[in-house]
């Protein structure tokens, strides 16, 4: 009988061989609804006269392919309405100037065989892809404010070109939303050679996954607020990482491998000012490199606790010196076989319920204690987002082809719902078409669904089914009830709402995926909650009103970004942002808007089970993240803002709590606390969760009432008075967090209301910093 199963399942396979990657052959029926008509969504490089031969300049072929129906490019702020899939069959295409992706335009190379873009030996520009171009002397886009975008499976080559002239594979000064995945540096090993794979200078990402870089003087030189960055390998550069400046980073699963410098911490180390801010290093492995790690950190340096570093579990194979400060001291000697850091700290260290000055460290400390159930062959478990390229096209079905419109008008709730049922029955792929499908009840996501979108499709919730917060519904329901068995993959889409949606939940995650078996995912998944065309909630409709706390209910917009309810668990999470939008992204001079979101991510599982990397929750009125009794999880630097119209009104209108979701109760909590108390928590972990695990985490508060005045040392971090609370955590419980920066927050942490960590005794380049926190 098992030989028979097997025979079968080999008949199967032969059947179903895959001629080619299934997204350059399935029919593309996207539609923007807010162009003209005509417009493309998916356009392949070689309809505008794209070769891939090695031989032909494909320049203005490529850039004819991106530029096609004006999309947002030079002049132009940002915009949602005009956004392009750009695709590149397998083959080598030169090119001789930069390729420039236009706004909310995607590049994706053949997964099953990856395109290469070869640079000509006369080529000139900043880099063969120029994600921000410079047309003046500022960049084209304000890098924070750069969404939506992506660039995956490709071969980026600079060898034609000299090795001593300057080259620059990618520039990429992007924010948040935005993702590189599945891309080779090649670049000349002369030892003249001064090429760069990877340069960014600005922003507030985002994600790297699965990047090679091969050859250059450095691999990868990088600035920005914050950053995920996981399986990265670096092979023969002369200095893998530069870090440039930063406030957090998070490195999980580098591998670093012949290189003279595997990451470079030393900026402003010679002027004694430390430009790095922190960086969090996991699950690395560094073999045959002459420095580790080299700092400008020391004890004399400023600002106090910049530079500050944790690792954990870094295999070193023939790395002589660990780490190196200032001077050439070495703080942390390495080995010439091979040896494992458990975990290294410096900076500053607080624990328990804190209330004094903080400890200082530069030196080994004891690794966090992981629950096995986040674990894979000892590190953290990770998952690529799947492509699906072994997939035929039969495979994938298609919402337009079914009678979806995506108009953002037309309903599209039974169209949508039919499709996923009955592809997820049939072991088939929902395919979301580029469109805006709106949506007047909850759309049920049923155990073995995978949902994959084109160039980020809109699910929008509408009508009064999800306008009542006393009557919260599901915009997303994944698994019916709270426990239902099963296993989902979600890719590249967004799900918003349209007009007032007070009882709106955008993510209902009632799913458990068992331990053992693989985990749930969300890959590319963002609530985008206001801000954009066919939202019906921008400036006309919601403008700011600085200086007036009056909530008007048409602005009320959501009751809760994404809840995952007792009964689930077993999820991974990448690159997903839950984002109550501050401005109107398309509105030219993306003028601020003030809309209500009640919460952002609540977590109760019992079970726990989740992984988080590289997610941002923003702007949402009772809190960002809240973690209530649950257990097993690793979050991979999560980054908030605080509403930027707070305290004007503050957190205690428009959404009463509610003791069943544990809603924080500001007029109780804040009895005698002086300073704006009534303020979203960044970060909130209660009863009695346990094994909740943070690497990096960014909690920011940059606004009161619209003014940036509040959010510098120099005004005493007076945006909000507290940031990070654990409340009724027992001794025990492993509630810890590295690399912990907030701005615009006085309290940095509290425990049961008192003050653990003061913002003022942990002064860092822009935020303040503390390096290490365990809940004891």
């Amino acid at each position: 009988m098992r030989f028979a199963s097997l025979l079968l399942a080999a008949v199967s396979l032969a059947s179903t061989v895959v001629d080619a990657y299934w997204l350059q052959d399935i029919a593309h029926r996207g539609t923007a609804p807010f162009t003209p008509a005509g417009y493309q969504v998916f356009r392949n490089v070689k309809d505008y006269g794209a070769k891939g031969d090695g031989v032909t300049d494909d320049t203005d072929a490529i850039n004819r392919a991106i530029n096609a129906g004006n999309p947002c490019n030079r002049g132009c702020a940002s915009t949602t309405m005009t956004p392009a899939l750009v695709y590149f069959p397998s083959g080598t295409y030169l090119i001789s100037r930069s390729i420039q992706p236009a706004y909310m335009t995607m590049l994706h190379g053949d997964a099953s065989s990856p395109p290469t873009l070869k640079a000509t030996s006369n080529f000139a520009g900043f880099g063969l892809i120029d994600g921000n171009p410079y047309y003046t002397s500022t960049l084209n886009w304000k890098a924070v404010n750069v969404f939506f975008r992506q660039v995956r499976n490709f071969i980026i080559d600079t060898t034609a070109i000299p090795p001593g002239t300057a080259a620059t594979g990618m520039h990429w000064p992007t924010s948040q939303a935005t993702s590189l995945q599945n891309i080779v540096f090649n670049m000349p090993t002369a030892s003249n050679v001064v090429h760069v794979g990877l340069f960014i200078e600005e922003g507030s990402g985002g994600l790297l996954t699965d990047l090679t870089f091969n050859g250059g003087a450095t691999g990868a030189s990088m600035g920005n607020q914050q950053y995920t960055m996981k399986n990265l390998k670096f092979n023969n550069c002369k200095t893998a990482i530069i870090q440039l400046w930063d406030w957090g980073w998070t490195y999980v699963g580098l591998s670093i491998n012949n290189c003279g410098v595997g990451i470079d911490l030393s900026a402003g180390g010679s002027a004694g000012k430390v430009e790095t801010g922190s960086v969090t290093l996991i699950d690395s492995t560094l073999t045959n490199v002459g420095i580790g790690i080299l700092t400008a950190w020391g004890q004399t340096t400023t600002p106090d606790t910049a530079g500050s570093m944790v690792l954990e579990n870094i295999q070193l194979n023939n790395v002589p010196i660990a780490i190196q400060g200032p001077n050439s001291v070495t703080m942390l000697a390495g080995t010439s076989t091979s040896m494992n850091i458990a975990a290294w700290a410096n900076g500053h260290v607080y624990s328990g319920s804190g209330g004094g000055n903080p400890g200082e460290t530069a030196k080994l400390i004891a690794p966090n204690n992981r629950p096995g159930v986040l674990l894979s062959n000892g590190r953290y478990y990770t998952r690529s987002k799947p492509q699906y390229e072994q997939r035929p096209v039969g495979d994938f079905v298609s919402v337009r082809a079914a009678g979806a419109k995506g108009d953002a008008a037309a309903d599209d709730t039974a169209v949508l719902q039919s499709v996923i049922d009955s592809a997820t029955k049939q072991n088939k792929i929902v395919f979301l078409d580029y469109g805006m499908y709106r949506i007047t009840s909850t759309l049920r996501i049923p155990p073995g669904a995978k949902i994959v979108g084109e160039s980020y499709p809109t699910i929008l919730s509408s009508g009064g089914f999800f306008n009542d917060m006393n009557s919260p519904k599901p915009v997303l329901q994944i698994g019916q009830s709270s426990g239902q068995v099963g296993q989902v993959e979600l890719v590249d889409f967004i799900v918003s709402t349209q007009n007032a949606q007070a009882g709106a939940v955008l993510f209902e995650w009632n799913l458990m995926t068992p331990n053992g078996q693989t985990p749930s995912g969300m890959w590319d998944v963002h609530a985008r909650i206001g801000g954009f065309t066919g939202s019906q909630q921008q400036v006309a409709q919601c403008l700011k009103t600085p200086g007036d706390a009056t909530v008007r209910k048409e602005c009320i917009v959501a009751f809760m970004a994404m809840h995952v309810t007792k009964g689930a668990g077993g999820l991974y999470m990448e690159n997903v942002w839950l984002w109550t939008a501050d401005h109107d992204i398309d509105e030219a001079a993306n003028t601020q808007i003030t809309i209500y979101s009640g919460r952002g991510l609540y977590i109760e599982s019992t079970a726990g089970t989740f992984w988080l990397y590289g997610t941002g929750s923003e702007h949402h009125v009772l809190y960002q993240y809240q973690l209530s009794a649950t257990q097993n999880i690793f979050m991979g630097q999560i980054q908030t803002e605080t509403p930027y119209f707070a305290p004007q009104p503050n957190a205690l209108v428009p959404f009463p709590p509610q003791s069943s979701l544990h809603d924080p109760d500001f007029s109780a909590s804040c009895a005698g606390v002086q300073g704006n108390c009534a303020a979203a928590w960044g970060l909130r972990v209660i009863n009695n969760s346990k094994n909740i695990l943070v690497y990096g985490a960014g909690l920011y508060s940059f606004f009161t009432n619209y003014s940036t005045d509040c959010s510098t040392f120099a005004a005493g971090q007076t945006c909000q008075t507290r940031m990070t609370s654990l409340e009724g955590i027992a001794q025990g419980s492993q509630v810890n967090i590295y690399n912990l920066n907030t701005i615009g927050a006085r309290q940095m942490i509290t425990r049961d209301g008192r003050q653990v960590a003061w913002y003022a005794d942990n002064v860092n380049v822009y935020p303040s910093c503390v390096a290490v926190y365990r809940s004891g």
